[in-house]
């Protein structure tokens, strides 16, 4: 008998087990929440965006295409001007002063032909937390990027976000626990369990890096370039077993800080599943900011790993990294930022004929305007270099100006 079929009971009792923790911890929570009523405090925020965006770029990959941008045109020789609009909404509830219960989510309007779903939840979480510790239950982003650091997991220094930071956006996502421990001002360690993130990879080697700040919803499924089905992002654990990130953060308050995090899905090496296929994605992230306060900020980030699926008869394993460099200065209402970042994928074997080979560039420039205390408007321009030889069009490079209007509340 198939071995994996045969194992198939014990992994249903175990996901069982792990759901029947998750209600006990969310019976809790509600419990406490009841208990502490009479001190709760409710807030909302979220934001309003329309861009109108320029792309000369081949078909974008939502629509199933190799194009690095989240819209695009009909070739690698066209142009096309795009219309997307864009709601996220966020509550904090504080019902006691050592709990935080946080969701958000995400609706946009975007060009007809785009894959997966327009609406749904990004985070939902709970925060239980004293003066140095903080431990985190539900789904949420690991505290890792350099960029995006505002409310809702936005970025306050560009429209697009950089190629790291659109990968995480789209693939990566832990669902578990995180425990972080702060004992002084200067150092913060902190250590993830997660599951739902057995996918994570499958972008990078199917269609490689892109440039964007389109948000994966849970339960969302993302195209994958050549006809293939559509990949689950985030959404429920194929394969019950827990992966692991650690994280160790050295700063000066608001001046500056440096991080480096691990991350390893620990993905079985299972050809399907459900109809999925696991990617084992391990990879570590260096970011360093200066400035974080002051009027000129300096932030680069550099990831590097790797991923590796199963096939019958053995495995393939693709090695990835990129590093960015953001310089961003800002003067009363006004911010100027300028983005320069690489990015590269590559066979672990390095074949001579290598199809997932690819070495990119981008630059971008932005200016963003806070036209009063809900209003900002924006500008940004975007060149993205690179080709791809497993594309149907190997000519991946593109470029992008957008105009934004974003309400704040």
């Amino acid at each position: 008998m198939d071995p994996w079929t045969t194992a198939l009971p014990y992994r249903n009792r175990c996901a069982n087990i792990y759901n029947r923790g998750v209600k006990r911890i969310v019976a809790v929570a509600l419990c406490t929440i009841a208990a502490s009523a009479s001190a709760q405090s409710f807030q909302l925020h979220g934001f309003l965006t329309a861009r109108e965006i320029y792309v000369k770029a081949q078909p974008s990959w939502t629509e199933g295409g190799f194009g690095r941008f989240d819209v695009g045109a009909a070739s690698a020789d066209d142009h096309r001007y795009v219309n997307v609009e864009v709601a996220q909404i966020g509550v904090d509830w504080t019902p006691a002063t050592w709990l935080l219960l946080h969701a958000d989510g995400v609706a946009r309007r975007e060009p007809s032909g785009t894959h997966g779903r327009r609406a749904g939840l990004l985070q939902g979480f709970v925060d239980l937390h004293s003066e140095r510790l903080r431990l985190r239950a539900g789904a949420f982003w690991l505290p890792t990027s350099r960029e995006n650091v505002d409310p809702l997991w936005t970025s306050r220094y560009t429209i697009t976000f950089s190629a790291l930071n659109t990968w995480i956006g789209e693939e990566v996502r832990p669902i578990g626990l995180d425990l972080q421990y702060s004992p002084n001002f200067y150092l913060t360690l902190g250590g993830t369990v997660f599951r739902g993130n057995d996918t994570m990879g499958t972008q990078l080697s199917d269609r490689g890096w892109a440039l964007g700040n389109r948000l994966s919803v849970y339960g969302q499924k993302l195209p994958v370039p050549g006809g293939e089905p559509d990949e689950l992002a985030i959404g429920s654990d194929l394969d019950h077993r827990n992966g692991y990130s650690e994280r160790v953060r050295v700063q000066l308050p608001e001046r500056a800080s440096l991080q480096f995090t691990h991350l390893d899905n620990r993905a079985e090496l299972v050809p399907e599943i459900n109809g999925q296929t696991p990617w084992l994605t391990k990879f570590n992230v260096v970011g360093a900011e200066v400035g974080s306060t002051a009027p000129t900020t300096l932030a680069a980030e550099w990831a590097y790993g790797d991923t590796t699926l199963a096939f019958p008869g053995g495995t393939y394993t693709m090695d990835f990294d990129t590093v960015y460099l953001l310089l961003s200065q800002k003067s009363t209402t006004d911010r100027w930022t300028v983005r320069a970042e690489r990015f590269t994928t590559r066979s672990h074997k390095r074949p001579p004929n290598d199809l997932s080979r690819e070495n990119g560039h981008a630059i971008t420039v932005a200016w963003l305007r806070e036209n009063g205390p809900h209003l900002r408007s924006g500008v940004e321009y975007v060149r993205a270099s690179g080709n791809r030889p497993g594309a149907t069009d190997p000519r991946t490079a593109g470029s992008t100006i957008t105009l934004e209007l974003r309400y704040r509340f």
